[in-house]
């Protein structure tokens, strides 16, 4: 007897957190949806207001049990603050602080920067960490395999050349 009464609790606590997660998430999802549609201005398009979710992201295959489940009943005078709530409220400030993401450089960008290096440096050859240091002077943050990939390309282009064994690059007089 006694554990049926207990069991039988169980599962009425375990209906209530699932209706104050569903309710928690409606409200969350609600207001990103508000913020998403404030920050967007009529006519043009944002990145917060398009996602562009790649993979299904942690959490998605449940997100249609949740929608399943009843919506939250009348609450009661005094709410208590429970995770749900400071999970919305966490959603909520992302969404205020997200940045709308920046377009994608156009294709060869990379190899055309280096390029200009190499041809401000010629005739001496420069070794990747100095390229390096020159993009960050300029305000370009790459990376060393990136650079090796534009090295590369450039080399196949006839553009420059790696000298002898060393780890320096210069410009070939060529046109590119």
């Amino acid at each position: 007897m006694a554990r049926t009464a207990i069991t039988e609790l169980q599962q009425q606590i375990e209906a209530v957190r699932r209706e104050a997660f569903a309710a928690g998430y409606a409200a969350a999802m609600e207001a990103i949806r508000e913020l998403t549609s404030r920050a967007a201005a009529p006519g043009t398009r944002s990145a917060a207001a398009t996602p562009s979710r790649r993979g299904r992201g942690r959490g998605r295959g449940r997100a249609r049990t949740r929608q399943a489940a009843p919506a939250a009943k009348a609450t009661p005078a005094r709410r208590r603050r429970t995770r749900t709530t400071r999970t919305a409220r966490a959603a909520t400030a992302t969404a205020r602080t997200r940045r709308p993401a920046a377009r994608r450089p156009q294709r060869g960008t990379n190899a055309r920067m280096i390029e200009e290096i190499l041809k401000a440096a010629a005739p001496r050859a420069i070794p990747p960490a100095e390229i390096r240091k020159a993009l960050q002077d300029n305000g370009v943050a790459m990376a060393f395999t990136s650079i090796r990939h534009a090295l590369g390309q450039l080399e196949q282009r006839n553009a420059a050349e790696q000298v002898g064994d060393s780890r320096t690059w210069r410009h070939r007089g060529g046109t590119s």
